[in-house]
């Protein structure tokens, strides 16, 4: 005669349970969170913020920041990440309505003038409004060099940084990585280059109906 064991069963993580933990989480560390910020101390809530963002999902970021239409932002990522996005999905679909005080972002959202932004590096202090791309179109993406006339006095970190930074700056994090397909780094500034603005106006455009090739 033969035995069969039945396997135990493996729990599988439900990300809309997870994300109702964390909003209850949230209220009830709410008092301290908006305590630290008012004394512009938000260290005073990181350790604790942090294992409500793991409770959600170990591998998501989050940020807290100014707001664009509040006073301040959450900001909880999965980077792009696809396999988290069931997780930030969720988050977000049981998020409270934004109000005066809180507005909630599933991706980094853009600056709304990076060109206002300056970046500060060691050192360094590089404002954006300097930036300069390349952008070559194919379809619906593009392949794109960053330029910036301090770029060769940065090391390789910081040259990376300055590459990317002002690309989810200026399309925020969700776009970027819709659209962009090849991202360099310029050492001297390429010819036909536009700044920030005008490349976000580009990617902003693409997929759109009215820019489907097709003739009359």
């Amino acid at each position: 005669m033969r035995f069969f064991r039945r396997e135990p069963s493996v729990e599988r993580p439900d990300p809309a349970a997870r994300a109702e933990r964390f909003w209850q989480g949230w209220y009830d560390l709410l008092p301290e969170v908006s305590s630290a910020l008012g004394d512009r101390e938000p260290l005073r809530v990181e350790n604790q913020l942090c294992d409500l963002v793991a409770g959600l999902h170990p591998e998501l970021q989050f940020a807290l920041d100014r707001g664009q239409r509040a006073v301040y932002a959450l900001v909880v990522s999965g980077q792009e990440d696809p396999r988290l996005r069931r997780y930030t999905d969720a988050w977000r679909a049981a998020a409270p309505a934004e109000d005066a005080i809180w507005e909630y972002h599933d991706s980094v959202p853009p600056v709304p003038d990076p060109t206002l932004v300056t970046v500060n590096l060691g050192t360094h202090r590089i404002p954006l409004a300097d930036v300069r791309v390349v952008a070559r179109v194919d379809g619906d993406v593009v392949d794109v060099a960053v330029y910036h006339p301090e770029m060769a006095s940065l090391d390789e970190a910081g040259r990376t940084s300055m590459t990317y930074l002002p690309l989810d700056a200026a399309l925020g994090e969700r776009l970027a990585a819709e659209r962009l397909r090849r991202v360099e780094t310029a050492e001297t500034e390429p010819a036909g280059a536009i700044g920030l603005i005008e490349l976000r106006t580009l990617v902003q455009a693409l997929g759109k109906p009215e820019n489907v090739g097709g003739g009359d």
